[in-house]
């Protein structure tokens, strides 16, 4: 296993909404043994901004990221979307900039996504985890297409005790979020969530999981609509266990 410290890096939609997500990792990082810690300057990752076209914007967020977690060992976050921020578009936003653009390919070499930390870096593919139940699973596009992280979760949760995991139909077709995709096209949005939902009613599963809790969030608000007896669980808390997250 790894001796370096995590530098934790928390998105804005669990810092806000749900920080049961951000609780869980830290449980499992506790449970692994792996030190961490988390720099309490941290902001946004600049991600809306870039999406809306808004790239002077997003390259102050860059810069400010860049400052502050330049000096850490390695960075882990529980969103692949923000991850493959990071990764792919910091450096396209220095691109007439040679020495923001080196640091911003060194940023991103060490931050990872939790799942692809855990399995890829620390070779860790079972947490000692229990949760009773069957289990279907979302690939987020950001980080399924842009990282290619697809096989590291599905470990994961297969070595969950009592954990059946049941493949969904289509399990990476885009749920319909896309940041402020559903908020311009809202009726197309809707459409792609409810075919995503229908995909996941279909397994007979009692809970849908994924590495990206603004999917999940677009989910649960749909079958929360729809008024459908199914749990929404960030994958962190699942490999947490019981005192992960929401019962």
């Amino acid at each position: 296993m790894s001796g370096k410290t995590v530098s934790l890096f928390i998105q804005c939609l669990v810092d806000t909404m749900f920080p049961e997500t951000g609780e869980a990792m830290i449980t499992v990082f506790d449970k692994l043994g792996i030190p961490y810690d988390y720099p309490t300057g941290q902001t946004c990752c600049g991600q809306p901004a870039f999406n809306s076209g808004y790239t002077r914007d997003a390259a102050a967020a860059a810069r400010h990221f860049i400052d502050l977690f330049e000096d850490t060992e390695v960075i882990v976050c529980p969103s692949g979307s923000c991850v493959h921020m990071v990764r792919h578009h910091y450096p396209e936003l220095f691109t007439d900039d040679p020495a923001m653009h080196s640091r911003a390919l060194a940023i991103g070499a060490k931050t990872f996504e939790f799942t692809q930390y855990l399995v890829d870096e620390l070779n860790i593919t079972d947490v000692g985890a229990e949760y009773v139940g069957a289990v279907t699973y979302h690939d987020s596009c950001h980080l399924s297409r842009g990282l290619g992280i697809a096989a590291q979760p599905r470990v994961l949760l297969r070595n969950i005790r009592g954990l059946e995991l049941i493949e969904m139909k289509d399990s990476d077709t885009c749920c319909g979020f896309g940041g402020t995709f559903s908020v311009n096209y809202p009726e197309i949005s809707v459409a792609m969530a409810d075919e995503k939902i229908d995909n996941i009613l279909a397994t007979g599963a009692g809970t849908v999981t994924g590495c990206d809790i603004s999917c999940l969030m677009n989910i649960l608000g749909r079958i929360s609509r729809r008024q459908k007896d199914v749990k929404v669980r960030h994958i962190a808390q699942l490999l947490a266990g019981p005192t992960g997250g929401k019962a």
